[in-house]
């Protein structure tokens, strides 16, 4: 992207030292990790490395068991049930990480990462960026709009953005990025759908299942079943039922198991029923050259190209004959999007144009400060 700069580069803009030092924070109780479940992390996770491929100075606050390419300060790993009692102590792990970090290091910006990123701020004297990775209803009000001077926010697609308008504190936003060529291995196609997301009422695995059965189509549904109880129920109530032999869960699935089976593959679902504000699964499937279909909800809207990278829908009944055209369509077109609007380059140039701006806002903040008094 043009305008970008480099995080060796000294001198590249106001407030920036010769090295730039980021402390990313992550939601505390799941890692950081190219296997995580959870696509936040998995972004997380090249982002960082991203970064400190360019010469960043990288700190990660997150969940002990994470991965990353500079340092890590854990926060210690709870078992669930998590009640209030136990995410409250969690998020105050949290926060005193944060102080640490804050004394260890001389940070230029904190980019904090979790849907409660609220609740764990750090001290008002230094930039905050926090990427709202997750929908609007997730977060506070007071997370939306922070009364706190030195705190911006940024969206993950252009329809979150223009979503949240009107908000002074949001910058704009960057499109998460997959890594593209990490997918391109070629498997022969066979005739299954694909679905990627944790086993919740939301993620709409009802709706792919029952579309698969109308389609007469074998489904793998991959993904994490939580402990939550609403989870469990849904999952013995809704889900299993519809089991059989052509339909199944295989569970959560490592990066390199989840790979073969992109490419694998005839057709990826996401049948989400509340708008998704980006999605790496979509991304994911892009680069393995996987057409996706999905339910006609949030930015994945704006992502499909309708008979060129896969189909949008409205009904059960649509998804199911959309599975069966499903074969018409190109893989290449899909690599293709992945490449040129989807790629890891593109989302990290991204974020550091916007450390570059949140720094400059604070540098004008603090000189209006000091005039006024």
């Amino acid at each position: 992207m043009a305008g970008a700069i480099a995080c060796g580069a000294g001198g590249a803009g106001p407030g920036f030292r010769a090295v730039l030092t980021v402390l990313h924070v992550a939601y505390p109780l799941a890692p950081v990790d190219p296997d995580a479940v959870g696509g936040v992390e998995q972004v997380l996770f090249h982002l960082e490395q991203g970064l400190a491929m360019r010469g960043c100075r990288t700190i990660v606050v997150g969940r002990e068991d994470s991965r990353v390419c500079g340092t890590l300060i854990g926060v210690p790993i709870v078992p669930p049930p998590y009640d209030e009692a136990t995410i409250a102590t969690v998020r105050q792990r949290s926060a005193e990480a944060i102080r640490t970090a804050l004394e260890g290091w001389a940070i230029d910006l904190v980019h904090m990462h979790g849907f409660d990123f609220n609740t764990y701020l750090p001290p008002p004297d230094v930039p905050v960026l926090a990427t709202l990775h997750c929908p609007s209803a997730w977060y506070a009000p007071s997370a939306l709009h922070p009364a706190r001077r030195g705190i911006w926010l940024n969206a993950v697609s252009a329809r979150q953005n223009a979503e949240l308008q009107p908000n002074s504190r949001l910058l704009g936003f960057v499109e998460n990025g997959a890594p593209a060529e990490l997918f391109t291995a070629r498997h022969a196609r066979r005739a299954f759908a694909l679905l990627l997301g944790r086993i919740a009422p939301d993620k709409g695995v009802r709706e792919a299942l029952l579309a698969a059965r109308a389609a007469d189509m074998p489904l793998l549904v991959a993904g994490e079943l939580y402990p939550y109880p609403e989870h469990q129920r849904y999952f013995t109530t809704e889900i299993a039922p519809l089991l059989d032999v052509k339909r199944r869960y295989i569970g959560p699935v490592g990066f390199r198991r989840k790979r073969r089976l992109l490419a694998a593959a005839r057709c990826v679902l996401i049948p989400s029923l509340v708008p998704e504000t980006s999605s790496l699964v979509l991304r994911e499937s892009f680069a393995a050259g996987t057409p996706v279909i999905a339910f006609r909800k949030g930015a994945v809207v704006d992502a499909i190209a309708c008979g060129r990278t896969g189909f949008l829908v409205d009904t059960v009944d649509d998804m199911a004959a959309a599975m069966r055209r499903a074969s018409e369509l190109d893989g290449n077109a899909c690599r293709q999007v992945a490449r040129e609007h989807f790629s890891l380059e593109r989302m990290v140039e991204g974020y550091l144009e916007l450390y570059q701006r949140v720094l400059q806002l604070s540098t004008a903040t603090e000189y209006s400060r000091e005039a006024a008094l």
